[in-house]
This record gives C-alpha cells, structure tokens and sequence, in this order.
C-alpha cells in the first residue's frame, strides 16, 4: 500500500459522515417543530413540565435488546421473549393547553407503541441511561389522544395530542434498528489513527 493510498484511506475513515444510533430518522408536528434529541445532554429529565414547548420530542432509548419477557404495549403488537427491540421516546410538553398533529418515522417497522403510565413505568428499563424519568399519575396519553401504526409506513407513528399539565408522552417499540449497528463515530476516529500508525511504521522501515 502507497503513502498516499495510506494517507487516503486514514482521512476517509475519520471524516466520513457516520449516523451512529440515528434510529429516529424524521418528524413533523403541526404546533411547532419538531425536535429529534441526539446527543442527549447530561442530567436530562423528562416527564413533568421540563420543556414547556410547542414542539414535538423524540430520542431514543436502548437499541436492539433481546427481551426475555413479553412486554405490553396498548397498541399493535406485544414483543415477546426472543423478539429484539429498539426503544424510543416522543413526548408533547407545551406551556398552556395545546393541540398538535404530527408524525415520527424511525428506521425499523414498529412493534407497538405504550400510552398509558402503568405501562411505562413498567417498560422504563428501556430507558436510555442517564435520563431522569418522572412518572406523574397523567404520564401517558388522556381521553381524545391518539398515537396510531401508519396504515400505509409501518415505520410511521402518527400523534394527535392536546396537553398542557404534564404533557402527553409514549413509548414507540421497532423491530431490530439496521442505523444503531454502525459504529459510532469514535470508533471510526480509531480505525484511522491506526492507519496513520501503520504509515509511521512505513516511514521509519524506509
């Protein structure tokens, strides 16, 4: 291999666009924007007031998890013992009593998705790590909310929510995500620094 074959490969691997655990791929909401969280900041809270926003959120939370028990969600279908999947998060939180029609695609068909709060705070070990949970007696969707499985893009939730105090939040249940098994960008930093080590190594046997 040439210095600049070297050289070349080292530069691709390191400045190349990688979307590491982007299983949240698009969104849109009729109140706002919407907002996809990735990074997600250290000491985030969410459940109870926090955003105080008309946009819509989402992030996600563990990727493909082999579950050992079934898990119930209130629409679609319960993964069940076996089944690997990614979790993620959408939440609605405004400041004073809002409605909002939107969407959120991801990279993989949905399971199911949990509106209601007994659910999920029994599903919250899916949660990402370091996200602060709260879990108010409303947490969840009220009467006249909806969050539906597209007819059409298996991969679409659809949302209809009205909320003010505490918000309108669900978890969203897919299938294996293809996105959260690339590398992460840090590791592709590394593969780099490595051919550039072998480049050293070059240089000094010549």
């Amino acid at each position: 291999m040439t210095k600049k074959q070297i050289i070349s490969a080292a530069l691709v691997c390191i400045l190349m666009p990688v979307s590491a655990f982007a299983t949240v791929i698009g969104g849109s909401s009729s109140s706002g924007t919407f907002e996809y969280i990735s990074p997600i900041p250290g000491g985030f809270t969410v459940g109870e007031n926090n955003q105080q926003s008309p946009n819509l959120f989402a992030f996600d939370e563990d990727q493909n998890i082999n579950i050992t028990s079934t898990i119930t969600v209130n629409v679609g279908a319960n993964p069940v013992s076996g089944d690997v999947v990614a979790s993620h998060y959408i939440f609605f939180d405004p400041d004073s009593t809002t409605s909002t029609r939107g969407w959120v695609d991801f990279d993989a068909d949905i399971y199911g998705i949990i509106t209601q709060t007994t659910e999920l705070l029994a599903s919250d070990f899916l949660a990402n790590t370091g996200v602060t949970y709260l879990n108010p007696g409303l947490r969840g969707l009220e009467s006249g909310d909806t969050a539906t499985i597209d007819s059409t893009f298996a991969y679409r939730v659809n949302i209809d929510f009205t909320a003010s105090n505490p918000g309108d939040y669900i978890r969203v249940l897919t299938m294996r995500s293809p996105l959260a098994d690339v590398p992460e960008p840090s590791m592709i930093g590394l593969l780099g620094l490595g051919l550039l080590g072998l480049l050293g190594l070059r240089r000094r046997k010549q």
